[in-house]
C-alpha cells in the first residue's frame, strides 16, 4: 500500500512539474515578442475534452504519429479558455488583447439566438478579434429569461460547458461574457430596435433567424437605429453568398448585405475548389447525411415539410438540399454541373458529405489526397480539414472550426471517376466560417475607407 501511494505520489509530483513548465511558457510568450504564435490557441483541441467552441488557427491533421514539439509550442496549443482556467481572467485577456488585430472595433448584434447564435456569442467573445458582440435580439418572452438565457451559453449538451466567465445584470438585462458587456434586446420586428438606445453605433447585424432570406426583407434590419449592415446565416436570395476562404474576394466596402451560404454548401466547397483547380470536375452528384435539426419533430407530428412531420431522433429521413445549386455562387465554373440531396439522420450534431464527381483527369485516391492535404496545410488551413484516421467517426469532429474535414482513408477513384467524403461540424463548423466572413467584409469596408451612416430612429 504505502509503496502504491508512494507511485501515485511521483506522478503528482510529475504532473505539477509539467504543468508548471507549461504555465511558464505560457507567461513566457505572453510577454515576448513572439506573440504571433498564439493564434494556434484558436485551434481544435481533441472533441473527447468537449470543448468551448474556438475559431482556427492553423491546424494538423488527425494523424497518430506526430513530431515532438517544444514545451513552450505545447503551451501555446491551449485554447484561451484553458489558459484562463490555469492563470486567470488578467492573463487570458492579455493574450486576447495582444493578439488582437489592428484597426477600429465593430459592433456586433445578433438577431436570434438559436444554435448558431449562441456559438457565435461564445466565438466572439473568445477569439482575438475587431468585432466586438454588443447585443443580442431575441422576442419578447412572457416573463424575464435573462437568467435562462445565460444558462443557455454557459450549458450545451453537443458543445459542452463554457469555459469562459459569464453572468448577468438584472439591471440593464445584460450578460458580460469574458468581460463583454452584452445587452439583451426584446423585438418583435427587426425595425423595432433602436441599437443607439443601448449604446451601439454603425453594427453589424448577424441574423440567424433565417426568417428573412432575400435582399427585400433583411433590408429591413437598415431601418433599424445604429444598424448599417446585415449577413444571413443561411443561403441568400439576390444577395452575394459568401464562403470564407473561396471567394471573399468578391466583398466590396459598399456591400450593406451578405449572405455566409449553407453550412452543407461551407463544407463542400473547399474540397470542390481543390479537385476542380488540380483534376477539373465534369459532373457529380452531393449526398450530404446530415444531423437532424430544430426544424424537424421530435415525434410524429404536423409538418408543412414532406417527412419532416416524422420523428427526427428516430429516423432516417430523406430530405432536400440547395448545396448543388448553391455551389456554383461560390464556383460559378461549376454551374449546373452538380446534383444534390440530402438524408436527416438521428444524430444532433456533425454531417457529412460524400461527393461523386466526374473528373477531366485520370487520377488516383493517392493523388487527391495529396493535393487536398497540401490546400489543408496551406492556403486553405482554416476551412479546409484533412483526416487520415482509420478510426475517425461522426463524434471525433464536433468542435471542429473548419468549414469541412476530408476523410482520406475513405477516397475512391477509379480513372476518371472519383468519390470523395467530407465531413463537417454543421454547428459551429460554419459558425466559424461566419466569423470568418464578417471578419473580412469590415476589413474590406475599413480599407476602403467607407463609413456607413446608421439610420436615425424617429
Amino acid at each position: 500500500m504505502f509503496a502504491q501511494h508512494k507511485k501515485t505520489n511521483y506522478a503528482l509530483w510529475g504532473s505539477v512539474a509539467v504543468n508548471m513548465a507549461l504555465v511558464g511558457a505560457i507567461c513566457f510568450s505572453v510577454s515576448g515578442s513572439r506573440l504571433g504564435a498564439p493564434v494556434s490557441m484558436r485551434s481544435r483541441v481533441s472533441p473527447m475534452t468537449r470543448p468551448m467552441p474556438s475559431m482556427a488557427g492553423r491546424k494538423m491533421s488527425m494523424q497518430h504519429s506526430r513530431p515532438q514539439r517544444s514545451v513552450e509550442s505545447m503551451a501555446l496549443s491551449y485554447s484561451v479558455d484553458e489558459i484562463r482556467g490555469m492563470l486567470g481572467d488578467e492573463a487570458a485577456n492579455k493574450i486576447l488583447a495582444q493578439n488582437t488585430p489592428a484597426g477600429p472595433e465593430r459592433d456586433v448584434v445578433l438577431y436570434g439566438f438559436g444554435r448558431i447564435g449562441r456559438l457565435l456569442a461564445r466565438i466572439l467573445t473568445t477569439i482575438p478579434t475587431n468585432l466586438k458582440l454588443k447585443g443580442i435580439v431575441v422576442r419578447q418572452p412572457k416573463k424575464p429569461d435573462l437568467e435562462k438565457r445565460l444558462e443557455l451559453i454557459k450549458r450545451d449538451s453537443i458543445h459542452g460547458p463554457f469555459k469562459g466567465t459569464i453572468s448577468m445584470d438584472e439591471s440593464d438585462n445584460s450578460l458580460n461574457i469574458n468581460g463583454q458587456k452584452v445587452r439583451l434586446i426584446y423585438a418583435q420586428q427587426p425595425e423595432d430596435v433602436d441599437y443607439t438606445e443601448y449604446g451601439i453605433n454603425n453594427a453589424i447585424v448577424i441574423d440567424n433567424t433565417g426568417v428573412w432570406r432575400d435582399e427585400e426583407g433583411l433590408a429591413r434590419h437598415l431601418n433599424s437605429g445604429g444598424a448599417s449592415q446585415v449577413i444571413l446565416t443561411a443561403p441568400g436570395k439576390g444577395v452575394k453568398n459568401i464562403v470564407a476562404g473561396i471567394n471573399q474576394g468578391v466583398i466590396e466596402g459598399s456591400d450593406k448585405i451578405l449572405s455566409a451560404a449553407s453550412c452543407t454548401t461551407n463544407a463542400v466547397v473547399p474540397a470542390l475548389s481543390v479537385l476542380h483547380k488540380k483534376f477539373g470536375v465534369v459532373s457529380g452528384h452531393i449526398e450530404t447525411v446530415h444531423s437532424f435539426t430544430n426544424d424537424q419533430n421530435l415525434i410524429d407530428n404536423y409538418h408543412k415539410a414532406d417527412r419532416r412531420g416524422r420523428a427526427g431522433p428516430l429516423n432516417m429521413v430523406i430530405s432536400e438540399t440547395g448545396a448543388g445549386k448553391a455551389v456554383a455562387v461560390a464556383l460559378p465554373e461549376l454551374a449546373g454541373k452538380l446534383t444534390a440531396s440530402a438524408i436527416r439522420v438521428p444524430t444532433p450534431d456533425v454531417s457529412i458529405a460524400v461527393m461523386i464527381l466526374d473528373l477531366e483527369k485520370a487520377t488516383t485516391a493517392e493523388e487527391i489526397n495529396a493535393a487536398f492535404k497540401a490546400e489543408a496545410t496551406g492556403e486553405l488551413d482554416d476551412n479546409l480539414g484533412y483526416s487520415d484516421s482509420k478510426e475517425a467517426v461522426s463524434l471525433d469532429f464536433i468542435g471542429s472550426t473548419h468549414a469541412g474535414e476530408v476523410d482520406a482513408l475513405a477516397t475512391k477513384c477509379t480513372g476518371n471517376s472519383c468519390i470523395v467524403y467530407v465531413w463537417y461540424d454543421n454547428e459551429n463548423g460554419y459558425s466559424n466560417q461566419v466569423v470568418r466572413v464578417v471578419e473580412e467584409w469590415a476589413k474590406v469596408q475599413e480599407a476602403a475607407g467607407i463609413k456607413f451612416e446608421a439610420p436615425a430612429m424617429a
